[in-house]
């Protein structure tokens, strides 16, 4: 085994110890904690009780304090929950805050047996998607300015300049011109409460139906943001849909934010460094002299 693997091997342990530990301290019964996914966070099942552990791991990298995140995740779906929305909710068996063990904080959401490995009709995305903002709109709380990229790709471009091996110098000064060019396209009218990662893997198939999960990215801004994870069956779907000049500069702040994001944690995952050289060498080609757009002048 690879260090890097086995560096991942003993945090995903540890993080499966730690939900358990704070499950029993609340008198949750676990026998056979399984692993349901293990990426940016590791996703515990605690068998026999209905209850899934999610620990933020790896994400806590660039989203510190990660707390705060995983406070809004639970604020949002209770209040979704309580609306009757098609939601996976918090667990009633533990609190419904952020708990902390061994230096991971954790939440504990209802555990529901997915009935299939398929994905959403696109159409039923684009139909579920506008429901869900329309209850959003009466969500009550402050939400951040799109959390994920104007958090993450700051964060993510200084950690790899203290990095210093990662990427050039060249290839650092693409992303943050890029990200300078691209944030003053976003439009500031009609934001509203977002789910953040509308993408057909958070939605889960279910007995009771297709149920949203993963509220992590929750935040406030354009629907645009949401929209750009559909293909065009999708946001046909989507009532008043915006057009593609609204969404561009949207779906080219996504991709920045996957290089960026994939590159700044790219020593907790080396398995995507050719995924990583893709998507940058495809920002490089789109950014190609003809066609590059000059940066905003810096005082």
């Amino acid at each position: 085994m690879s260090p890097d693997n086995a560096n991942r091997t003993a945090l995903t342990a540890r993080a499966v110890a730690a939900a358990v530990s704070v499950a029993s301290a609340y008198g949750v019964k676990v026998e056979a904690p399984q692993v349901l996914n293990n990426a940016y966070s590791v996703r515990v099942y605690l068998h026999p009780a209905p209850i899934v552990a999610r620990v933020s791991t790896v994400t806590a990298v660039l989203r510190s304090p990660i707390e705060s995140w995983l406070a809004r995740e639970i604020s949002v779906a209770k209040f979704l929950a309580s609306q009757v929305a098609p939601v996976i909710a918090p667990s009633d068996h533990l609190p419904a805050i952020p708990h902390q063990h061994d230096g991971l904080f954790m939440t504990f959401w209802h555990y529901v047996q997915p009935i299939s490995d398929s994905l959403p009709d696109p159409k039923i995305i684009g139909r579920m998607l506008a429901e869900l903002h329309a209850l959003l709109h009466d969500y009550p709380d402050d939400l951040p300015l799109l959390a994920p990229p104007l958090n993450d790709i700051p964060r993510g471009l200084e950690r790899l300049k203290q990095a210093g091996n990662i990427l050039t110098t060249s290839d650092l000064t693409l992303l943050q011109e890029t990200y300078d060019r691209l944030l003053p396209q976003l439009t500031t009218d009609q934001l509203q409460p977002l789910h953040g990662d509308a993408n057909a893997l958070n939605l889960i198939p279910t007995a009771e139906g297709w149920l949203w999960n993963d509220f992590e990215d929750t935040c406030r801004g354009h629907v645009a943001w949401d929209l750009i994870n559909l293909d065009d069956a999708g946001k046909s779907a989507y009532p008043n849909a915006p057009d593609s000049t609204v969404l561009e500069p949207y779906i080219k702040m996504r991709q920045l934010h996957a290089i960026v994001w994939v590159y700044a944690l790219l020593s907790e995952f080396p398995d995507w460094a050719v995924h990583a050289k893709v998507m940058l060498n495809n920002l490089r080609d789109a950014q190609a002299p003809s066609q590059r757009i000059e940066p905003i002048p810096r005082n």
